[in-house]
């Protein structure tokens, strides 16, 4: 009896999958722990859950209004569509900050993976200081977030919705959308191939066919750093 009982939880142990090891809090091929990583009781962290993998999903939309209204430029991406990253465009954002509506995304959804406060909570458009600020301070405090808790941008997809202006075009030499992905990977301090910034338009339906605004979509996963 005492046998088969062994070959038993051999045979059991040797069928497990990583995911499944996982959850038996058994080690993977190799003897790595596929475990969440769990602070200890004495940490200050503790019973954090800190899972190899998070996946967070942000959202934005701002309306436009003309530049005499809105009282600033639309900025994209960190692109500004007043004649010098991008051609001027007769509308702006209005918003508090500067109405960046890729970059808020981002950083809602880094804030969602880690189950962080939302964007508005830590920035509120009720703040004078935030008053027409670069939405680059939000993104660094997003990754700055992110590196202390001990993550990593794994991937990075952004689906940017608008009717006008026009993002697939050349300007004084650059794509107007490859800066945007470039902007975003510098600021995530990742590599190309982890962001995507794709360009969708709302084909003439509700505000945002209508160029009354314009939203943002962004679906990422943060890695664990070993």
């Amino acid at each position: 009896m005492l046998v088969v009982l062994l070959v038993g939880v051999v045979g059991v142990q040797s069928f497990l999958t990583p995911a499944r090891a996982a959850l038996h809090g058994a080690a993977a091929p190799g003897g790595r722990s596929l475990s969440p990583r769990r602070a200890s009781a004495s940490s200050p962290r503790m019973a954090q859950y800190d899972p190899l993998v998070r996946i967070g999903h942000g959202y934005d939309i701002h309306a436009l209004a003309s530049m005499e209204e809105a009282g600033q430029p639309l900025v994209i991406g960190g692109v500004s569509f007043d004649g010098s990253d991008a051609p001027a465009y007769e509308k702006g954002c209005v918003a508090h900050s500067d109405g960046d509506v890729i970059y808020h995304s981002v950083v809602d959804a880094i804030l969602g993976a880690l189950s962080m406060p939302d964007i508005g909570q830590l920035f509120p458009d009720n703040d004078p200081r935030l008053k027409g600020s670069d939405s680059e301070i939000f993104m660094e405090e997003a990754y700055k977030r992110m590196s202390e808790r001990g993550y990593a941008i794994g991937n990075c997809d952004v689906t940017l919705i608008l009717q006008r202006p026009k993002v697939n075009i050349e300007h004084n030499g650059k794509h107007v959308k490859d800066t945007m992905t470039a902007n975003c990977v510098r600021l995530l301090r990742t590599s190309p191939g982890q962001v995507n910034v794709k360009a969708r338009t709302h084909e003439k339906l509700d505000s945002v066919g209508e160029s009354r605004a314009v939203e943002c979509h962004v679906v990422l996963t943060l890695e664990r750093q070993q």
